[in-house]
């Protein structure tokens, strides 16, 4: 599920196959109508941390301003050990 609330873009419950891309095209209408960047992506809600939810994330940031206008808040363990993997701890901001 996809919510705009509080300033910050919220991703909560399962990504798999079935609602990737609506998930990702929902988030990429909210981050086109927001004016000011960095944005904050909260994942607290987050039931798993995979490598589709993670592609998410990428694609999205890919469409901000400078390929560097989200942060992401509450990135679940899983998540965090591929981002490691993938070498991407650089190219991806993070927040507590």
């Amino acid at each position: 599920m996809i919510e705009f609330k509080s300033q910050q873009l919220v991703l909560s419950g399962h990504v798999d196959f079935k609602n990737a891309a609506q998930l990702y095209n929902q988030g990429l209408e909210i981050i086109r109508k927001q004016a000011n960047f960095p944005l904050v992506v909260d994942l607290s809600g987050l039931e798993q941390g995979n490598t589709l939810a993670l592609a998410i994330l990428v694609q999205w940031l890919r469409q901000t301003p400078q390929a560097n206008g989200l942060h992401f808040k509450a990135v679940p363990s899983k998540m965090l050990k591929i981002i490691q993997a993938c070498h991407l701890q650089d190219d991806l901001a993070f927040i507590q």
